[in-house]
């Protein structure tokens, strides 16, 4: 499977995680979060920043997971009906830690917030599997479509 990842340039050649808290995870909890398809990463890139420097080099990365990884999906069926908002994060970052640090699985499979019936794959960085079964495919110069921004 290949999961799509648009950050700036200085952070695309490598998989490495902040452990800045998010709407999946806690701070310190090291995980990588990354789109179904680069449509999708776009779209997330779009909302979560609250500016896109265009004149800044942005890459694409294009993040391949072996067919054998473990994966945890959490339906939406499964998840508060507010867990769309702000608000929900608390709830959504409990479900999260519990996933990160039971390891069970090395990705969780999310809808997305933004389009509910895609999904995002969050990658525990982590995870005993991270080296063998995550690698970076290729980090590609991405432009922005003005009219996105």
């Amino acid at each position: 499977m290949v999961v799509y990842k648009i950050c700036r340039d200085k952070f695309a050649h490598s998989l490495t995680a902040s452990g800045v808290a998010n709407r999946w995870n806690r701070k310190d909890e090291f995980v990588l979060y990354a789109g179904s398809s680069i449509s999708l990463a776009t779209l997330e890139m779009v909302a979560h920043r609250s500016s896109i420097m265009a004149q800044k080099p942005y890459k694409l990365m294009a993040i391949e997971v072996t067919d054998d990884a473990t994966i945890q999906e959490i339906p939406a069926a499964k998840l508060p009906k507010n867990w769309r908002a702000l608000e929900a994060y608390s709830h959504l970052q409990d479900m999260g830690s519990v996933w990160y640090w039971g390891a069970k699985s090395l990705l969780l499979k999310v809808p997305s917030a933004i389009v509910p019936q895609e999904f995002n794959y969050v990658i525990n960085t982590h995870h005993p599997d991270f080296p063998a079964k995550v690698k970076l495919l290729s980090a590609e110069d991405f432009t922005w479509d003005m009219r996105l921004l």
